[in-house]
């Protein structure tokens, strides 16, 4: 019988050195998104500072990573910059919290596939507790009407401030973009000028997904417009910011300092244009509630499940069927239209028989 393969010792600072390693590899393949690979930094050298950086790793048990999250969600969260503020005084929010525990989860699994640790004690660690019931109303789909309003929203010119900050162009793309093609806002914010394959009569957008996952998406004629308005009217005025960076000279999407677009700033653009729909329609909403939006108008219309999960680059229409949130009135539209509803008057059966007494 073979012995069980002899664990590595290594400290806990040493195992995320090395972990950090192959995220970093993952990323220059592709394979991982840079956002991501921030956020695997930012949560392991918390865990570093948290349980010590010469213990190590495989003394770790269920309770020391019971302690480290407990003492991570009620650590003020150092984006503020603040500190005495009350939100950085409230400790880490759920979803935070959430992100770090997703972390550790796949670094402790890294570490158990190479004899890191001889078993991940993970494992028995206590489950997240339910803080919220239900999905959050910012992170579920818009309606029709509201998408719809959020796009001529999104294509109103004026903007306050300073003329050589106007981002109109650059704006209205990126919305049209999240709502008509449904992208994750990594994949917008990775993308580059050569990924756009322009040819006559047609300009493809090839996305870099997830896994390293490549599809080819073709721009209907308003994305087009969208498109050629920014890269004439506004982009080579923001890349002349910057001219010797080479990632401004990649990037597809820049900051009117000259810099690729993040997250943050998707994020904040988005609400902007939220800002200006019609009240009656407007709530608080996210660009990942815009790629549900996408999913679920395009299903409520008609369109097959399989052409949808294609879209938005999924590889499985079980994870599609996720993001299909309910439009208010779509079941009761569905009841009515029901092929087993009698077109006759009430009391008749299928066949015009009036009912027994």
């Amino acid at each position: 019988m073979a012995s069980p393969p002899r664990v590595e010792r290594l400290t806990v600072a040493q195992a995320v050195d090395a972990y950090l390693a192959a995220v970093a590899s993952q990323t220059a393949r592709g394979v991982l998104a840079p956002t991501t690979q921030r956020s695997y930094e930012r949560d392991l050298r918390e865990l570093v500072r948290l349980v010590g950086p010469d213990v190590v790793l495989d003394d770790l048990e269920g309770p020391d990573v019971d302690d480290a999250l407990v003492r991570y969600q009620a650590t003020p969260d150092g984006r503020f910059r603040d500190p005495s503020s009350p939100a950085a005084r409230a400790g880490r929010s759920p979803a935070t919290v959430n992100r770090f525990r997703q972390s550790l989860s796949r670094f402790f699994s890294h570490a158990a596939l190479h004899g890191w640790v001889q078993v991940d004690p993970f494992r028995w660690a206590a489950p997240p507790a339910r803080v919220r019931g239900g999905l959050r109303t910012a992170r579920t789909a818009l309606s029709g009407t509201a998408a719809r309003s959020l796009l001529v929203a999104a294509d109103d010119e004026a903007r306050p401030g300073r003329a050589d900050q106007d981002l109109s162009a650059r704006d209205r793309l990126v919305v049209a973009l999240l709502l008509i093609l449904g992208p994750r806002v990594s994949e917008l914010v990775r993308a580059d000028v050569d990924d756009l394959v322009r040819e006559p009569g047609e300009t493809r957008w090839r996305i870099h997904g997830k896994g390293g996952g490549v599809r080819t998406v073709t721009l209907s004629p308003h994305l087009v417009t969208a498109l050629d308005a920014y890269l004439t009217a506004s982009r080579p005025a923001l890349a002349a910011r910057r001219p010797h960076d080479p990632d401004t000279r990649r990037a597809l999407f820049l900051t009117w300092r000259g810099r690729r677009l993040d997250t943050q700033g998707v994020r904040a653009l988005v609400s902007r244009a939220v800002a200006r729909m019609p009240a009656a329609y407007r709530r608080e909403t996210t660009p990942h509630a815009l790629r549900h939006t996408t999913a679920t108008v395009l299903v409520a219309d008609g369109w097959d499940v399989k052409v949808v999960a294609e879209l938005l680059g999924h590889a499985s229409i079980a994870t599609t069927g996720v993001y299909l949130d309910r439009i208010e009135g779509e079941l009761a539209a569905a009841i009515r239209a029901h092929p087993l509803t009698p077109a006759s008057p009430l009391g008749r059966d299928p066949r015009g028989v009036p009912a027994e007494p």
